[in-house]
Parts: structure tokens; C-alpha cells; sequence
């Protein structure tokens, strides 16, 4: 029975990174697709691609998730506790997806990890949630915001004497390098979430020790599976991106696309923190749009999708505890 609650746990843990992969295809590539800079299923290729080489990159984002927001939780109640956290973010993805709205995967991870917890009895690292998601939640995309503007102010600058129809061409092709750097950042910080689960799944059930190095086989699958889903595609939400918020051009493209892949590497190398790339590809789009006019960005479509953003957490945290009770009446 342990053996197959774990293999099902991490079954589980596997279609979550599949349906974070699709919900975040949009983030690596929408700005792409939208200039006209990638078609969609080259641009998909290369997300799918550099989304299996970033999750090699590093593995300080598992390590916090594995062990710095809850207790390790032990036995068959532990591996339900997994479970149902990985059930309530799964299904506040699929909500979120079929509404096109680019909610954050990590957030409703956390929020899952937090409720089923909650619902299970075992304690949460409360001053690593702070630390390491509520501050990233509300610094990242403010960051994002500020750094897309600035970024956007000096292109614009530096390239005022240039012929505007050479420029754009000339940012279409360099827009392959800053969506392939964003598709890197995504591998690097979502496929080591899902990684952290599994190596809790481990622990609990005896076959690992924290301090181990993650093994080689969950990193293939855990990017595997990321790289699947997001070749899959999420068009819902990639609309969303690409042009309800602002309409792009290949400039803003590259300036947003460059800005959340350096907020992401620095997150995941200086501080370990699992910060949402939703977040941030948003709000840097949200800050290159700004340069435009103020109102040349869609401000009601940015209210709806900040409101999600508020409400990932505790709505996983909720679904979580459903879960986890049911889960706890039906087989512990």
C-alpha cells in the first residue's frame, strides 16, 4: 500500500507539472507569438526545449520547496497530505486555464501545500512562506513592473536615430533570444518545484534522506513532463498575454521577455525563492506597455488578472483541505 500511494503521489505530482506546463507556455512565449517574431509551434518547440535544459540548471527552488514551507509530514497521512496538495493546485490550474487567466502554478502549489497541511495537522513553516513566496508574490511583480519600464525607456532611447522598420526586424530576431531565455527561467524555477514534491514524496516514504542529491531520474521526468505540457500549448491564456493586456511590438517583446528571465534566474540563484514566472512576464509586460501612454495598457484586464493572482493561494488551500478529508475518510 505505501509503495502505491507513493507511485500514485508522484503520478499525481507528474500531471501537475504537465498542467503547469501548458498554463505556462504562455508565459515563455506569448510576447513572441504575438510580434509575429516565432510562429506558435516553432515557438512551442523552443519553450518545450529550453524548458528541459533549465530544469538541469540549479536545485536550490526544489530544496525550499521540499523543505522550507511545511514539516515533512510521515506515513500514509503524510503521503495524503501530498496528495491532496498536489490535487488542489491541479485543480485551481484547470479553473484558472479554461478562464484564460494567467494565474500563477507556483502559488497554487504553495497554497495547496499550505491548506492540505493545515487540513492534516502537520505544521507550516510559516516564516519560510513569508520569506520565501508572500514577499517574492508581492516584490516580483513590482520589480517586474519597474525593471520592464526602465528597460523599455532605454531601448527606446538608445535606438531613437534608428529606421523603425529596421529596428523592429532587427528586435524580431533577437526576441528567439530573450523568449529562449524566459522558456530557461521557466524550466529553472517550475520543473525544481515539482522536483521539491517528489523528494518529499521520498522521504516520507522512506526511500530518501534530505541532504541527498535529487536523483537523476526525477529530474528527467519532472522536466519531461514541464516540456510535455508546454508543447501542449495553453492558447486560452496565451491570447490573454499576448494581446489583451497591450498590443506588442517586437521591442516590447524583447524588453518584457528579457526582464522576467533576469528576475527569474537572480530569484532562483541569489535567494532560493520560488517566485511566480506568471507574475513576472505579466507585470513586465504591464511596465513596457507603460512607456507607450499609461493607458495604452488595458488596466481592467490587469485588475482581473492581479485579483487571481490574490486568490490562487487560499482557493488551492481550499480545494486542498477538501481533498485531503476526503482522502483521509476514504483510504487512511
Amino acid at each position: 500500500m505505501d509503495t502505491f500511494a507513493l507511485v500514485v503521489t508522484i503520478l499525481v505530482a507528474l500531471f501537475f507539472t504537465y498542467t503547469n506546463g501548458f498554463h505556462d507556455s504562455a508565459n515563455a512565449i506569448a510576447t513572441s507569438v504575438s510580434t509575429r517574431a516565432l510562429t506558435p509551434r516553432a515557438a512551442l518547440a523552443m519553450a518545450a526545449v529550453m524548458n528541459l535544459a533549465g530544469a538541469f540548471l540549479g536545485s536550490g527552488v526544489a530544496k525550499t520547496v521540499s523543505e522550507g514551507l511545511i514539516e515533512t509530514p510521515q506515513g500514509s497521512k503524510g503521503m495524503g497530505i501530498l496528495f491532496a496538495a498536489l490535487i488542489g493546485a491541479i485543480t485551481w490550474n484547470l479553473v484558472t486555464w479554461y478562464f484564460g487567466l494567467p494565474s500563477s502554478s507556483s502559488h497554487a502549489l504553495f497554497g495547496g501545500m499550505v491548506g492540505a497541511a493545515l487540513a492534516g495537522g502537520t505544521d507550516v513553516i510559516w516564516h519560510g512562506v513569508v520569506d520565501k513566496v508572500i514577499v517574492p508574490m508581492f516584490v516580483s511583480p513590482v520589480v517586474g513592473l519597474v525593471a520592464g519600464y526602465l528597460v523599455m525607456t532605454a531601448i527606446m532611447w538608445i535606438f531613437r536615430k534608428a529606421n523603425p522598420h529596421k529596428a523592429k526586424r532587427g528586435f524580431r530576431i533577437a526576441q528567439t533570444v530573450s523568449a529562449a531565455g524566459m522558456a530557461l527561467g521557466h524550466g529553472l524555477q517550475d520543473a525544481q518545484k515539482t522536483m521539491g514534491v517528489v523528494v518529499m514524496a521520498l522521504v516520507i516514504s522512506g526511500h530518501s534522506t534530505y541532504g541527498d542529491p535529487i536523483p537523476v531520474w526525477v529530474k528527467i521526468v519532472c522536466a519531461l513532463m514541464l516540456s510535455l505540457g508546454t508543447y501542449a500549448g495553453g492558447w486560452r491564456i496565451m491570447r490573454t498575454l499576448g494581446r489583451k493586456i497591450i498590443e506588442l511590438d517586437p521591442p516590447q517583446g524583447f524588453a518584457a521577455e528579457t526582464t522576467g528571465a533576469a528576475i527569474m534566474f537572480t530569484t532562483a540563484y541569489l535567494f532560493k525563492a520560488p517566485v511566480s514566472t506568471t507574475h513576472v512576464i505579466t507585470s513586465a509586460i504591464m511596465g513596457v506597455g507603460a512607456t507607450k501612454r499609461v493607458n495604452a495598457v488595458r488596466w481592467g484586464v490587469a485588475k482581473n488578472i492581479v485579483l487571481g493572482w490574490f486568490i490562487t493561494m487560499p482557493a488551492a488551500a481550499v480545494v486542498a483541505a477538501c481533498s485531503f478529508w476526503v482522502v483521509n475518510l476514504a483510504f487512511l
